[in-house]
């Protein structure tokens, strides 16, 4: 399926999503939510698909939030539909089984914020700003605080929400929004340098773990324990476990089977 407004690539094991709308700051759109969230649930299946990278167009903006210009409908809502759009991509994004890296090469505000709290992971340039401005229009980041609070440390998480002001890349990476800052003309050599990092490990230890983490993190520390116990056996039964330990015996690289 093709879209005008996300580019969609698969290369060397990467699902590369490309927000396209420079002209608007690469503001969200319905039709950006929607096609995203079908991207992922199409080539997250896939195997041979060992990451995500999410990223936008040019060098101001990696997203603006919601479009607010005229006649664009952002805050749109449907009585009849208990779901909206952006949710239903969050919900998605955080079911993921492979790591999803956001690679920000502007500033991300608003629903951006969203976006940036759906990965798992990442790069930022230094020239981006991290911000939450909506009560400078009379509206809340209601959808994107159930990622957010978890985290952004308390205080600084009100702060930003209540003020409407933004953080720079340093703070933001200070408070584990984000993993790198880097500048501007470096930022394609680190977010390579990330993903290589992930798609040479294996996959299918990384499918697995994921799900058990997911499965977890609302857990007591008791229940979480009974719950891994139950896993660490079905690492251990996997092709790739086996092709691991062979690997390191034989002093070689792995060829992961992705099984």
């Amino acid at each position: 399926m093709s879209y005008t407004d996300l580019l969609i690539e698969r290369q060397d094991h990467v699902l590369r999503l490309t927000i396209n709308r420079e002209e608007r700051r690469n503001a969200l759109n319905e039709e950006i939510m929607i096609a995203m969230r079908i991207a992922l649930e199409e080539n997250i299946p896939n195997r041979d698909i060992r990451v995500v990278l999410v990223t936008a167009a040019g060098e101001k903006a990696f997203c603006a939030g919601g479009d607010l210009k005229p006649g664009a409908d952002t805050f749109g809502f449907d009585p009849a539909e208990p779901r909206t759009a952006f949710a239903g991509l969050l919900r998605v994004a955080k079911s993921c089984d492979v790591p999803i890296v956001a690679r920000v090469n502007g500033h991300c505000l608003a629903g951006g914020m969203g976006l940036l709290a759906m990965c798992d992971m990442a790069v930022a340039t230094e020239k981006a700003l991290f911000g939450l401005p909506e009560v400078k229009i009379g509206m809340f980041p209601a959808q994107v605080a159930a990622l957010l609070e978890r985290l952004i440390p308390p205080r600084k998480f009100e702060e930003m929400t209540y003020t409407g002001e933004p953080i720079t890349a340093e703070e933001a990476c200070d408070i584990g929004l984000i993993n790198y800052v880097v500048p501007a003309g470096e930022l394609d050599e680190k977010t390579n340098w990330l993903l290589g990092r992930i798609v040479d490990k294996s996959p299918t230890a990384i499918r697995r773990g994921k799900y058990a983490l997911r499965a977890t993190r609302d857990m007591s520390m008791d229940q979480a324990l009974t719950f891994m116990e139950s896993q660490i056996g079905m690492f251990g039964m996997t092709q790739d476990a086996k092709e691991g330990l062979a690997a390191f015996n034989e002093k070689r690289k792995p060829v992961w089977p992705g099984k």
